[in-house]
């Protein structure tokens, strides 16, 4: 059983090493065949910097590292005439705070790969002006050079919170990559990679010929597992998971499409998450690996700075089919950004209209993180999660309305001046999403909409929420309540199940929950 490359980006390293890997050596020797400039938006922890690490191995014309891949050949040839490599890691630049600082780290940057090389170029103050030289140097001395750029929108995003800066980023970074027009005649390949579409127009524009492929069908697999690669590569992982965790290999296999599938870029093509793929392989857990790992710190402050406090309002969202093509980030949706980030992908694409929804169970769970804990400070979700599942485990409501009241406690509700029923109501559901249970929220009922609706086991419950200024209006909401519940346990008396109720009534007086 081969090692699972857990965190390894570099080619080199997972070959030479006997790491796993999934050929995608023919999808990326479709790119370098068919064009020459490439342009491509995925979320993180997808294998964007493995591509680059991958094309960056065929350029230089490692052949040793394609021993039985598809694209052996094509870099046995390859090797007779490799091409020079500049590779930009923009995430890599290290620390900086201004304009000034960024140049500076791309200078340093570019001078190691001059010294690699060992060219005879005189440092410069511009980095942009060091970029050409490098080119074109590199050109006089090996030939035409490949450019690959990672991470191309990082800092931009990293000041997201700070749109003029932001856009003082992306005018400083325009004119760096505009260098890539003017050394067109030196350059065979380029591909450039990042999370946003929506600065790269800005960024790019004197790029015209850039091949944007991020939603192209024939590409839609060019990172990600597909459930072919993953049944074909992972044969002995999906053996060993199987018996220790007692299911069959079908069960498994469904029960991974349910967490970690699902991902869309063209709304056809569908591929599971790499990272979250390999993290369950190696712990054998149905576990949140994509929260931690692939969120980046500029979606919170994104949503945060937008108010979204609801994953709900995002399920089964219809918009037109250019809805990542703004080119500015001011005026970029939030559907746009939660798309690019992983968030959401696209479940359909019809003409003119794109239907996005979460692609699968770890990421919707994540949407929930997210936003408890950015928005109300909810830190142990998962905790919180397990606890109020042994309590319905149990039956015991009274331990469900502690918890709640406990999860309430840390919450600045100084931040949200316009409590009332729908705002306690959508924080338990999201809190109830931890427990992994069948929650309904508001179902529809021949006689009403109950709150909340969770059949478990040999029962159903049914949760009603109220909300009172003050104890003065708790006795009233209770019996109002109290009658809704009743009626809604008659609709579900048919079912042969115990039926469960309770009245939540929010105190916003003391910022507790009574029953």
């Amino acid at each position: 059983m081969q090692k699972l490359p857990i965190g390894i980006q570099t080619f080199k390293d997972i070959r030479e090493e006997n790491y796993l890997y999934v050929d995608k050596t023919k999808q990326i020797l479709q790119l370098i065949e068919n064009g020459k400039y490439y342009f491509l938006s995925r979320p993180r922890r997808f294998g964007k910097s493995l591509t680059l690490s991958t094309l960056e191995a065929m350029f230089k014309g490692k052949v040793e590292l394609f021993k039985g891949l598809y694209a052996e050949e094509w870099v046995k040839e390859q090797s007779t005439h490799p091409n020079s490599i500049i590779k930009i890691d923009m995430s890599g630049l290290g620390y900086y705070t201004n304009i000034k600082e960024l140049n500076e780290s791309l200078i340093d940057y570019l001078e190691e790969i001059i010294k690699d090389y060992n060219l005879n170029i005189k440092s410069t103050e511009s980095s942009g002006r060091l970029f050409f030289k490098t080119i074109k140097e590199l050109y006089k001395k090996y030939g035409q050079v490949v450019v690959l750029i990672d991470e191309y929108d990082k800092p931009i995003t990293d000041s997201i919170d700070n749109l003029e800066k932001a856009n003082e980023i992306r005018e400083f970074l325009r004119s760096f990559y505009t260098i890539l027009k003017d050394s067109s005649d030196y350059l065979r390949f380029i591909f450039i990679a990042g999370i946003s579409k929506f600065s790269k127009v800005g960024i790019f524009s004197g790029l015209n010929n850039l091949k944007d492929i991020s939603m192209m069908e024939k590409y839609g697999d060019i990172v990600g597992y597909t459930q072919q690669e993953l049944e074909n590569n992972f044969g002995s992982w999906i053996e060993k998971n199987s018996q220790k965790m007692s299911l069959n290999r079908e069960e498994l296999l469904a029960k991974i499409k349910d967490y970690y599938d699902g991902f869309s870029f063209d709304g056809k093509v569908r591929v599971y998450n790499p990272f979250s793929v390999l993290n369950f392989f190696d712990e054998g857990n149905f576990y949140n690996y994509w929260y931690d790992s692939a969120t980046p710190s500029f979606l919170a402050k994104y949503l945060k700075k937008h108010k979204i406090k609801d994953q709900k309002e995002f399920i089964h969202k219809k918009v037109s089919i250019n809805f990542t093509s703004s080119k500015e980030i001011e005026t970029a949706s939030v559907e746009s950004f939660l798309y690019q980030t992983g968030y959401l992908t696209i479940k359909e694409k019809k003409e003119n209209m794109i239907i996005l929804d979460y692609p699968n169970e770890e990421v919707s769970i994540s949407m929930t993180q997210l936003i408890l804990d950015n928005f109300y400070k909810i830190t142990d979700y998962m905790g919180l999660g397990y606890e109020i599942w042994e309590a319905i485990n149990n039956a015991d409501i009274k331990k469900i309305v502690n918890i709640f009241n406990e999860a309430l406690k840390p919450i600045p509700y100084d931040d949200y001046p316009n409590r009332d029923e729908f705002w306690y109501r959508s924080l338990f559901v999201m809190l109830l999403y931890a427990t992994r249970l069948l929650v309904f929220p508001e179902p529809h009922t021949f006689d009403g909409r109950p709150d909340i609706v969770i059949p478990y086991g040999d029962y159903i419950i049914i949760f009603e929420f109220k909300f009172a200024e003050n104890e003065k209006e708790i006795d009233k909401k209770r019996v109002e309540g109290q009658g809704q519940v009743k009626r809604y346990s008659e609709t579900y008396s048919n079912q042969n199940k115990q039926i469960i109720t309770a009245v939540f009534i929010a105190n916003d007086e003391k910022r507790q929950i009574v029953m």
